[in-house]
């Protein structure tokens, strides 16, 4: 169902429902619901319309009736992020699908992943508190016995849709956010260094639209030096079974159009195919021992099997 906004007139506003060919009423706004939650009711003759919606006030433009209304909140949700990561402690940030599942050989390859770097760097584990890639993640930090921190979202692709709630961490383990911006904030700020005693790092498993987007932030963020100036944040793509080959590829390419400087990017991330690269990467990054025993464990574990 569509509306559209016709006019006002006194206390209504007359709006347009293209579905059904008819015009319907509204209650007009007060001040307060036009800067705050907008709530409206229907006239008595229009009792289909009860619900609450979207109205077009010009051509092209919608505004949702429970958008935010004021720059204050998303400053106030930001300062909420800084105040988690400031309780839990900066650490290893994931970046990952929320829909590769229990049943993904890319999931388990990240729950290995997790419990390893966990342990490796004896530090925090940060996600999106999402399901899929996100929530191997987290399991394998739980592993470790090491502290779990995360920004969720009202609106995660996958499960876990419908709440605000995560469905088994301590609610003051994680944050969820209405805004995007503020989630983005704080999974940034999460991999921060603030001294040479802090090991972090920003590890991103195969992923979507979602992924991507964090990734590329995160990225240009090192690129411009936002991030890693003075103590240098490792940021590791996990390749499993070369599933950034063709991003890789479509980089390269970039590369000859001149986009972008030879050996610019690479200089910026590292690559792994398996776990094993990337504790040693880790472990070689942060001057930490890491046994070629515990390497050649690690390559068999996270190495998913194939049916000949």
């Amino acid at each position: 169902m569509g509306f559209a906004a016709l006019g006002f007139s006194g206390s209504c506003v007359s709006v347009r429902d293209y579905y059904h060919q008819s015009n319907v009423k509204f209650q007009s706004f007060t001040l307060k619901q036009r800067f705050g939650v907008v709530g409206f009711r229907l006239v008595k003759n229009f009792k289909d319309y009860k619900n609450l919606g979207r109205v077009s006030l010009c051509k092209h433009e919608f505004i949702e009736f429970e958008e935010r209304t004021s720059p204050n909140e998303v400053r106030k949700e930001i300062e909420e992020c800084y105040k988690l990561i400031h309780r839990i402690g900066r650490g290893v940030v994931y970046l990952g699908s929320s829909r590769m599942g229990p049943g993904h050989p890319h999931y388990t390859q990240t729950l290995e992943l997790g419990r390893e770097i966990a342990n490796l760097l004896d530090c925090s584990t940060w996600t999106g508190a999402g399901p899929g890639l996100m929530d191997a993640a987290i399991k394998g930090a739980l592993q470790a016995g090491k502290p779990i921190g995360g920004f969720k979202i009202g609106k995660e692709a996958g499960e876990w849709t419908t709440s605000k709630f995560h469905p088994y961490l301590p609610s003051e383990t994680y944050l969820t956010c209405r805004f995007f911006s503020a989630r983005k904030h704080g999974l940034v700020d999460a991999a921060v260094r603030k001294s040479n005693s802090d090991k972090t790092a920003v590890v991103a498993v195969p992923g979507g639209v979602g992924t991507l987007d964090e990734m590329f932030e995160i990225l240009a963020l090192i690129q411009l030096k936002r991030i890693g100036s003075e103590l240098p944040v490792p940021f590791i793509v996990m390749n499993y079974d070369s599933f950034y080959a063709k991003l890789l590829d479509f980089l390269d390419d970039c590369e000859d159009w001149g986009t972008v400087s030879k050996g610019e990017v690479s200089s910026l991330w590292k690559i792994c195919d398996t776990n094993s690269d990337a504790l040693a990467y880790l472990a070689e990054f942060y001057d930490l021992p890491f046994l070629e025993k515990g390497k050649h464990e690690i390559e068999l574990r996270s190495s998913p099997e194939r049916v000949p």
